[in-house]
């Protein structure tokens, strides 16, 4: 069973930081995409930023310059270092997984708990 756990939420001002980080363990042969959805109260959830095995990475516009992502492949650790953060973006951050379990099979997609991110004065 593979488990996908996140930490570093917590309260922030506007224009603060933090730093997620993202921790896969279990049965993993091989660990593709990681990347970050987050769900903001009355919206759908959306993709933050997503990256590959390669390291290519994929962001939202709206985090643009402000957000980044980076890789740990020895620990199966994703970070994602918030920077600028807007006002009455109070969001749940999920890490999501794309993950092969064992050789010659279909990868799999894994998501995490989430983790709560309070922007607020």
């Amino acid at each position: 069973q593979v488990q996908l756990v996140e930490s570093g939420g917590g309260l922030v001002q506007p224009g603060g930081s933090l730093r997620l980080s993202c921790a896969a363990s279990g049965s993993i042969f091989q660990l593709n995409v990681m990347g970050w959805y987050r769900q903001i109260p009355g919206k759908q959830r959306e993709l933050v930023v997503i990256i590959s095995s390669g390291t290519t990475t994929t962001y939202a516009d709206s985090v643009k310059g402000r957000f980044t992502i980076s890789r740990d492949s020895a620990k199966n650790t994703v970070h994602l270092q918030m920077n600028s953060l807007k006002p009455e973006k109070t969001a749940i951050y999920i890490c999501h997984a794309n993950i092969v379990r064992r050789e010659w099979i279909a990868p799999a997609t894994v998501w995490g708990q989430g983790t709560l991110v309070t922007v607020s004065s």
